[in-house]
């Protein structure tokens, strides 16, 4: 596996903990730092955008130039990396698409826990001025 799929996989990772220990019920004192921890590392995770559009630039393009095997024109061993070649393809394509969500999901979770925060002040202010 090259050096950028594992750190694809690396930033998949990381952004999954991220938004499991956001939603994960009972955290409450641990989520107000980790929710100021995943604010600051939204911009720099931004940049798995465009990384991510050039790895499937990359797997268009190998998928583009790579020699096809018919049925009777290529050897067994041939066909079999023919077909891993696939499978790696699929494999990557998968660790993109969830790279990305898991990216998306934790840009809205972020927003709708700080929202819900600033609904809850409120709701309290509210309260003591009654």
């Amino acid at each position: 596996m090259a050096l950028e799929w594992v750190v694809l996989g690396y930033a998949a990772g990381a952004e999954a903990i991220m938004l499991l220990l956001l939603t994960v019920p009972g955290l409450h004192p641990l989520r107000k730092g980790l929710l100021s921890v995943t604010r600051s590392l939204l911009k720099p995770f931004l940049s798995i955008v465009p990384f991510c559009l050039f790895l499937l630039m990359d797997i268009y393009w190998k998928y583009e130039t790579r020699p096809t095997c018919e049925a009777q024109s290529c050897t067994p061993s041939e066909h079999l990396r023919h077909q891993k070649s696939i499978m790696k393809s699929q494999r990557n394509a998968l660790l993109i698409a969830a790279a990305l969500v898991f990216y998306w999901l934790l840009y809205s979770v972020t927003g709708l826990i700080v929202r819900i925060e600033q609904l809850n002040n409120r709701v309290e202010k509210l309260k003591a001025q009654d």
